[in-house]
């Protein structure tokens, strides 16, 4: 199983699976559990929106895995409801030296296209590791 880099808890906590993170693509795999349907019994738009947000950071992330990168902006359409098992893929459509501009879309088991999203993101440098960080690979990003 490909690894995201530094643990995300709430990454985790859904569970989402990767599947590819190469030359600007990435695919994720994700099961949502009973606590992650809305009322309708269907894959709650929070968690969508979470799973394209890390498709497509990830997918702007795998032409440079060094550099941390953040969600500047990021614009959702739900088209139908995602049930069952969903896979992300993202793709990331431009690239300056800071910045990325990358599309993601969220597939049900049977290909039908459920939710799509465009974002941009910022690739930020982490702070040097310092001794006695007891945070190792999580610290913090540079912000200036």
């Amino acid at each position: 199983m490909l690894s995201f880099g530094p643990d995300i808890p709430f990454v985790h906590e859904l569970g989402f699976v990767l599947i590819k993170a190469e030359n600007g693509e990435s695919e994720l795999q994700y099961t949502p559990r009973p606590e992650h349907l809305n009322s309708f019994g269907v894959t709650h738009g929070g968690a969508s929106m979470t799973l394209l947000d890390v498709t497509m950071a990830v997918a702007a992330r795998s032409v440079d895995f060094e550099q941390g990168i953040v969600t500047i902006e990021m614009k959702t359409s739900f088209m139908q409801a995602a049930n069952g098992p969903l896979v992300g893929k993202g793709v990331m459509l431009h690239r300056t030296g800071t910045m990325a501009f990358t599309e993601g879309r969220i597939y049900d088991a049977q290909g039908r296209l459920c939710v799509h999203a465009t974002g941009t993101f910022k690739y930020m440098k982490r702070k040097p590791k310092v001794d006695g960080d007891v945070n190792g690979e999580l610290r913090s990003l540079a912000t200036d």
